[in-house]
């Protein structure tokens, strides 16, 4: 019957505390009524489509079915509140917090510096505290499985798995699986290094002998776990008894109504089937994975959702004779531990299409994802890209569907997909259960998936196939081929597989199978998805795969065969997918004697320390590691006599740590709204270039809840705005790119804002955009200001050089994707103009000035406050500006408080990234590959206005030579403007580009004179008195030791030797090894900004409140800041805390930028203190046995102030390009870094084997803080060198919006063995307590990443018989990996193999096709 009233009871749990609503709306999420409703903000909103983790909440309930509570993590922001009927919900607010108790779990992330901006820490705390309730004594595997739905860009991952890693059984001591072979608890040495420790193992130095001597440790030196509280399970919440006594009565069919939507939640199969009679379209929900997203991100409108989830049928598992039929309201993470049991329990013959499933499952979006999502809705929303689909039908499993009409049975075959995201079920049939068949004897079944990132990711190509064989035969009987990814539906490869049945197994039957795929699995050239010719070449390589994979298990069943065995070098193309578990040392420096007490030249380390996690590899596989055999020793922290409260040098946890992992932490969002408070939600362009005719509010108006649309006319002061006055608050006539700002809706809700917004329609005149670097060159679309360096006699360089080389080299652009969007919160006074702006900024000044502006106000009127922010990375120091000055608009307008936090879509949308550069080079250079001249020209994508765009060219030519000392350099810098966002400052600032096009024409030079690329980096190298290209004398040189010890500590020759003979054995599978240096200039290029400010006021109880003017965003500047003031007034840091950074305490601040805040807000912050002892010094003198306390009431009673500000500049620093004279830089920032990959030839996949890291970075404040950010810089520059890619249409719309389709690098992405230290005894005389800048300079060591890849691209071209340089532009993506690979599945995406003039089937025979790939398919030369 279908429901004839709404207003049933939602009765669920939230912490423990009951919770009955009526009449919910069922488009409200779980995260908006943890937020709006109970205020519990601690559970983020990250991006809305359940692909970043930061929503992460635990879902308990009592399973009926298998009669016990299940725990499971879940997405917020994805689940239907309407679904958490007779549910129990845990948030991170409800394990522990900091006013009674952290559990474990919050601890254990904060004091193992997991924790930098915190925005991503509740979801993770809660993926591991879910983790631990379902299995208090996990692996290693398990904690890295958990966190696959998770992401984070400040840390780097390594310190969150160093930190969890204690829960593990499996992980006492070195980083490897305890007992197995290399683990120190083993006693077995490993051939390729020694073993953990140097092979000592349980000797003197092994890390896990207990025994305290002179050069043993038991624990990290960045944090010790003993000190962490024990985990005890038996101390859990309980689950709520009512719900485990309503679990076990008869459910009553639930019905909610809300605005626009109506949800129904049937009982019985009875039911469910007569609401899909009378509700055909209804959609099917069980865990909203799909439908959530389009209804929130697609605009589409769902008016009768059904949820099936209580329907038992659809739960219920049966093994029959033929296979096992699965509910398809099952999650798959039931049909996991489903396929799992089968696995184990049946002979492995049965089992190959169950195994299948599970290696799909594998990599099959995050656990978040799989608790809830069914397979039902997997098959039915018939996405061509669906991971399970293609090993269904190749399988042929069978699917029961129900109606009124009754049951019936189809087989997913190649009808069952009818078009795209289309199937032959009828609109009132229901979707009951699926058959997967059991094996059969004589089959054999591989899947395979490939995507742009190995975890939580969409496919880009993915696979199921299948064949039988007859009877101990290697002659094929059946065989399916199904690909997802080729085509807008999942198919068969029909053609192909009749052409195979009656075939043996053999050379020929493969080399037809790669003729008839690649004429049937064609692609247009202007498919959907592009990477046209990659998607070609994936569907050849996978069956070659699979081809290699079945011979193998042929010949180990004893089948009689035609054919040759696998060779040995191709077997690595048969494995499948897998990292070895995170290992990881960090080094830090220490001293033994106390140094001056002035801040440029303190120096409290002066040796070299190691943490215990070494990390052996295994030697049962073929590694390349090699390690050195010094044992990995903790020496003293900080200098003999360092008073314990003198925190500077020490790992001092970052001061709002434990917050953030309880969730406690207050960030712009979180901020509880004020009465009457309204939300905003922008009007953006869909267009790139064009005139606007109208604009039609109209619908909007008839949204609940809509209060008004502000536009350029509401601007009551001036409607032009940004860094070179050239944009606008809102667009007036012209638009000039898709996400420019028209206007903006306000209501009294984000939902009605967002509908109402959606609401506004737009007409346009369009115009001819233009989108891409090349088309700006084409039609000369430049911004003014082209810059130029020249030094020497270019001309003459080329003339006296023996070779001369030429190319060029494109570098994508990067999204920032801070886990916090953009957010304001803006709130009128109500006199005198004046407001208040709480914003996620790292630029309080300019939001300050740009929102006055706009309004009509003096600056003195506006306040902006910046508690913290969730991450920024340089997208927050000018381009929040462009919300903000909207918000300050709209909220003087109504004269209420707005609120704005942009979804993720937008903020991709509007914010534009890191600039998109082509570099254009000519490099002249002696046989030795000494270099003796360069002309370059680089151009970068600036977008639709100035912005940042010079300054970011400025660096990128000031770093055209990296470390490398050029005598003749000719170079010229140009932005080219176009019609996508203003692209803006992120972590670099144009460095990376500018060193990136300098390491490639090395890598290239290099390659033209048959070197080794390291001896041909380090013969160029710069040296201690070289000036630079631009006329900078370098001073305190260290890049040599950097180079000499990275060279060391990575054993780089020994394991040089190792990877190449890996090669030898390995063709699809190939390593490579790059060691690559970093020079960073310190200091903003434009010098007025080198400049800081701070306030001291001391209390009369002895605290103090410190303000500076740098603002938070998780490098942990605050924590630096509170070291600094600590050791200047010789007070603990527990006296001294900071609130926030705000215009009215620190005015004109600069932004938090250019890597220079500690330096500058540090010295600020030094001077302040020492003006306010200069004050207590007569007191102190009187009274010298007295404490602080004393002084300071004394202070008081004398009145003597206890107030002070600090100001501080950089000295020395300014340069002209037109003369190339003057020191654009303080100081300098050195590193290097050595890096191994893995690729896999034909895939295009890679890992990352091994990372070490040596950097300058003077003598740290803070190790901990510092290595932090080291590692955050090298991992977001992994993403920028080899994974994250910006996808735009000619027509300027930006595709990759999302984590969905925008992928930064995730947890399984980083080095499996990552090893960071700090260079010693380079104190630095240019910076607080000698100190260094550290943000940004190691970003470009992950290059090192990206020439590794190259490298091993150079053995597989080998192979192919192709040594000559190539080019491979940034980021090396799978697809850029793969078609540089060239082999024969890749020319076969040119000229199929019925184009070939000429085969010969066993021979090694040139074709007579040019365009043909030049070579025919046997075994030994299949190249």
């Amino acid at each position: 019957m279908a429901p004839n009233k709404a207003g049933d009871e939602l009765v669920f749990f939230v912490n423990g505390k009951k919770v009955v609503e009526k009449d919910v709306d069922p488009e409200t999420t779980l995260l908006t009524y943890l937020r709006r409703k109970l205020g519990l903000c601690g559970t983020k909103l990250g991006c809305g489509e359940g692909g970043c983790g930061a929503c992460t909440v635990m879902i308990s309930k009592y399973d009926p079915f298998r009669k016990k509570i299940l725990h499971h993590s879940a997405n917020a922001c994805l689940f239907p509140i309407c679904a958490l009927h007779h549910v129990a919900v845990t948030t991170v607010e409800g394990i522990g917090n900091t006013k009674s108790r952290l559990h474990p779990a919050q601890e254990r992330i904060a004091k193992s510096h997991g924790s930098q901006c915190g925005f991503c820490t509740p979801g993770i705390v809660m993926s591991m505290y879910t983790l631990l309730r379902n299995n208090p004594e996990p692996c290693m595997e398990d904690i890295e499985d958990a966190f696959q739905g998770n992401l984070c860009r400040c840390t780097g991952y390594r310190p969150i798995l160093e930190g969890y890693r204690t829960f593990a059984k499996d992980m006492n001591g070195c980083g490897r699986a305890a007992n197995s072979t290399g683990c120190c608890r083993s006693g077995k040495e490993n051939t390729m290094n020694g073993g953990c420790c140097g092979g000592k193992a349980n000797g003197p130095g092994c890390c896990m002998n207990g025994k305290e001597d002179s050069v043993t440790m038991t624990s990290s030196s960045l944090f010790n776990s003993s000190e962490f509280q024990p985990l005890d399970p038996t101390q859990e919440p309980i689950f709520p008894p009512e719900l485990m006594t309503q679990g076990n009565k008869q459910q009553k069919q639930m019905c909610f109504k809300g605005e626009r939507v109506m949800w129904i939640q049937p009982t019985t199969l009875n039911e469910l089937v007569a609401l899909k009679s009378q509700y055909p379209n209804a959609k099917l929900v069980v865990g909203n994975t799909e439908v959530g997203i389009e209804m929130r991100l697609k605009n589409l409108l769902y008016p009768v959702i059904i949820a099936p989830a209580w329907i038992p049928e659809m739960n219920a598992v049966q093994h029959t004779e033929t296979g096992v039929t699965i509910g398809a309201a099952c999650t798959l993470k039931s049909v996991e531990e489903v396929m799992k049991k089968a696995v184990a329990d049946l002979p492995p013959y049965k089992t190959e299409i169950f195994q299948a499933v599970l290696e799909q499952l594998r990599w099959f979006a995050g656990p978040q994802i799989r608790n809830v999502a069914a397979i039902g809705g997997n098959i039915m929303t018939a996405s061509p890209i669906s991971d399970l689909n293609p090993v269904l039908m190749a399988s042929g499993s069978k699917l029961t569907l129900v109606s009124k009409e009754g049951k019936r049975t189809v087989t997913m075959d190649e009808k069952f997909f009818t078009g795209y995201r289309k199937t032959i079920v009828k609109p009132e049939e229901i979707l009951l259960s699926v058959e997967i068949p059991y094996s059969r004897k004589g089959e054999y079944f591989s899947a395979f998936k490939q995507a742009s990132r190995r975890e939580d990711d969409i496919a880009i190509v993915t696979c199921g196939l299948r064949v039988l064989f007859q009877d101990s035969t290697s002659r094929v009987k059946e065989i399916k081929l199904s690909y997802g990814g080729m085509a807008p539906t999942t198919v068969l490869a029909l053609k192909t597989c009749k052409e195979l049945t009656g075939r043996d197994w053999n050379e020929k039957l493969l080399q037809d199978a790669c003729r008839l795929l690649s004429g049937e699995m064609d692609l247009s050239p202007s498919a959907p998805g592009g990477m046209v010719d990659f998607r070609r070449t994936l569907t050849l390589s996978f069956f070659f795969k699979f081809y290699l994979t079945v011979l193998q298990k042929l010949s180990k069943s004893g089948t009689k065969t035609m054919c040759q065995p696998v060779p040995s070098n191709y077997i690595s193309a048969t494995e499948l997918f897998h990292k070895d578990p995170i290992a990881n040392a960090q080094l830090f420096q220490v001293s033994s004697s106390f140094p001056k007490t002035e801040p440029s030249s303190y120096s409290p380390f002066t040796r070299m320390s190691r943490s215990a996690f070494c990390s052996p590899i295994n030697a049962s596989s073929p590694s390349t590691q090699a390690s050195s055999s010094q044992p990995f020793v903790l020496l003293q922290e900080v200098p003999k006599g360092q008073a314990v409260e003198d925190m500077v040098g020490r790992p001092l946890v970052h001061v709002s740590a434990a917050k953030q992992a309880s969730g406690e932490a207050v960030y712009c969002d979180d901020i509880p709204h004020y009465e009457n408070e309204l939300y905003l939600t922008l009007v953006t362009s869909t267009k790139a270039h064009a005139k606007i005719l109208s604009v039609d509010t109209s619908e909007a108006q008839t949204v609940p809840g809509f209060v008004c649309f502000v536009s350029a006319k509401d601007v009551p002061g001036s409607n032009i705005t940004g860094i070179a006055n050239d944009e606008t608050v809102f667009a007036q006539d012209v638009v000039t790119c898709v996400g420019h700002i028209i206007g903006a809706v306000l209501a009294d809700t984000q939902e009605h804002s967002r509908r109402a917004a959606k609401a506004v329609k737009i007409k346009y005149e369009e115009l001819q955009p233009i989108v891409t670097i090349q088309e700006a060159i084409e039609k000369q679309s430049f911004f003014k200001d082209i810059k130029r360096i020249n030094k020497g006699d270019v001309k003459k360089g080329f003339e006296e050089s023996d070779h001369i080389l030429e190319g060029e080299m494109y570098l994508g652009g990067q999204e920032h994707f801070y886990l916090e969007t953009h957010c304001t919160l803006a709130v009128p006074k109500g006199e005198d103009g004046e407001m208040e702006l709480f914003v996620s900024t790292q630029n309080p000044m300019k939001t300050q000035e740009f929102a006055a502006n706009a309004l009509g106000v003096p600056s003195n009127r506006i306040v902006v406050r910046v508690k913290r922010m969730g991450g920024g990375f340089g997208g927050k120091e000018t381009r929040s500006t462009v919300l903000t000055s909207v918000v300050a608009v709209a909220a003087f307008k109504t004269g209420r408080a707005v609120r704005c936090m942009l979804d993720r879509d937008e903020d991709m949308l509007i914010s534009g990234g890191r600039h998109p550069f082509l570099g254009r080079y000519k490099v002249g250079f002696m046989k030795n590959g000494k270099v003796k001249s360069l002309e370059v020209s680089y151009y970068s994508n600036g977008g639709n206005s100035v912005d940042l765009s010079h300054g970011v060219m400025d660096r990128a030519l000031l770093h055209l030579d990296n470390s490398y000392n050029i005598p003749n350099v000719s170079s010229m810098g140009v932005v080219c403007k176009t019609n996508l966002p203003s692209n803006t400052a992120f972590r670099g600032f144009g460095g990376p580009q500018g060193m990136m096009i300098a390491e490639c024409w090395m890598s290239d030079l290099a390659q033209k004179c048959g070197l080794p690329p390291e001896e041909v980096r380090k013969l160029n190298l710069y040296h201690e008195g070289d000036t630079t290209h631009f006329n900078q004398k370098l001073e305190g040189f260290t890049l040599q030791r950097c180079w000499d010890e990275c060279l060391s500590s990575s054993s780089y020759h020994s394991r040089k030797k190792l990877i190449e003979e890996f090669n030898k054995q390995n063709r699809w599978k190939k390593r490579g090894i790059s060691i690559i240096p970093t020079k960073f200039g310190i200091s903003f290029t434009v010098p007025f900004l080198n400049q800081a400010g701070a306030l001291v006021h001391v209390y009369t109880d002895g605290s103090v409140l410190l303000t500076h003017g740098g603002t938070e965003m998780g490098q942990g500047l605050h924590t630096k800041m509170i070291q600094v003031a600590s050791r200047a007034l010789g007070v603990p840091t527990s006296k001294i805390y900071i609130s926030e950074t705000s215009t009215n305490t620190v005015p004109n601040t600069s932004p938090t930028a250019a890597s220079v805040s500690a330096d500058i807000n540090g010295m600020a912050v030094y001077n302040a203190c020492q003006t306010i002892l200069k004050r207590l010094e007569p007191i102190k003198q009187s009274n010298p046995k007295g404490s602080w306390e004393d002084w300071i009431k004394t202070a008081y009673e004398s009145c003597v102030s206890l107030s002070a500000t600090g100001f501080y500049r950089i000295p020395e620093v300014g340069y002209n390009f037109e003369k190339n004279e003057g020191k654009p830089f303080s100081y300098f920032s050195y590193g290097v870094a050595c890096s191994e990959v893995e690729i896999d030839c034909l895939t295009g996949d890679h890992k990352n084997i091994r990372t070490d890291i040596v950097m300058d970075v003077g003598t740290s404040l803070n190790p901990a803080i510092d290595i932090g950010q080291i590692e955050g810089a090298f991992v977001q520059g992994i993403g920028l060198f080899t994974m994250e890619e910006l996808r735009y249409s000619p027509e300027g719309n930006l595709y990759t919006r999302g984590p969905g389709m925008y992928k930064i690098p995730a947890f399984g992405d980083i080095p499996a063995e990552f090893n960071v230290s700090l260079l010693r005894d380079c104190p630095n005389s240019k910076a607080v307590y000698s100190s260094k800048a550290v943000g940004e300079p190691p970003l470009f060591l992950s290059a090192s990443v990206f020439y590794a890849i190259k490298d091993a691209i150079y053995s597989a071209r080998k192979d192919s018989g192709l040594t000559e340089a190539f080019r491979l532009d940034s980021p090396a993506t799978p697809e850029r990996i793969r078609n540089a690979c060239v082999d024969i599945f890749t020319k076969m995406r040119i000229l199929s193999f019925a184009e070939c003039e000429r085969m010969d089937t066993f021979g090694y025979r040139e074709c007579l096709s040019e365009k043909c790939a030049g070579y025919v398919m046997t075994w030994y030369h299949l190249d």
